[in-house]
């Protein structure tokens, strides 16, 4: 009998509509508004510290922008673009980590790929994750497509370090601040996937790995 490979639970149990995601709700009820009411921003700039889920709410509102089967501003998850963003496969949702892909050269597929419309779905997306990394001439490079872009692109932005972020980036983004997730709001979350998992743990001990965690739930389920 073939043995099933091991899924680390940040991974397992990574959130995949706005519905799971804990600690955000002020961001969430924003972004579902826009998607529902059809005011979507050119660009948005998620800022916050580690693990509390900057790069998994972009991907959720990636699929909610282009899920052919929306629910109120939320992905359906099982349509076959939701698919393809949560696999990672979709030809029209790019993602690049900035901490390691930070010069000119790596952010030219990108403005060479913005003169095509989708392939198969409504938006072209981009995320640039640490997007703070890059280099000042590779945001040049990424001004004009920011300044006028076509109507199918769309940027999401993450980064860690709000304050080294260019002010005529941040200009044309729409900003939002995700907060450290509170210590019972982890607990919480701890509690129910142990369930999900089999795994007996005390509250305390829940309680003692959410305060170690510091507002962030991917240290939380590292531990």
């Amino acid at each position: 009998m073939e043995q099933q490979a091991h899924i680390a639970l940040p991974l397992k149990y990574r959130p995949m509509t706005f519905e799971d995601v804990v600690g955000q709700e002020h961001v969430v009820k924003t972004l579902r508004h826009a998607i529902a009411s059809g005011r979507v921003a050119n660009a948005y700039l998620f800022i916050g510290p580690r693990g509390i889920g900057k790069t998994t709410t972009s991907r959720i509102f990636a699929k909610a922008l282009n899920c052919l089967s929306p629910k109120g501003g939320d992905p359906c998850g099982a349509c076959e673009n939701c698919r393809q963003i949560a696999e990672g496969r979709s030809l029209d949702v790019t993602e690049l980590d900035a901490a390691s892909h930070n010069k000119v050269e790596d952010v030219k597929p990108i403005m060479d790929a913005v003169q095509f419309k989708p392939a198969a779905s409504r938006y072209k997306i981009f995320i640039v994750d640490e997007c703070h990394m890059l280099t000042k001439p590779a945001w040049n490079a990424l001004l004009k497509t920011l300044e006028e872009p076509p109507p199918y692109v769309k940027f999401i932005f993450a980064t860690t370090e709000g304050d080294k972020m260019l002010a005529t980036i941040l200009s044309r983004c729409q900003r939002f601040d995700l907060r450290r997730i509170q210590t019972h709001q982890i607990a919480a979350r701890l509690k129910y996937i142990c369930g999900q998992e089999g795994i007996r743990a005390s509250e305390d001990a829940l309680l003692a790995i959410a305060r170690g965690a510091e507002g962030g739930m991917r240290d939380a389920l590292s531990s």
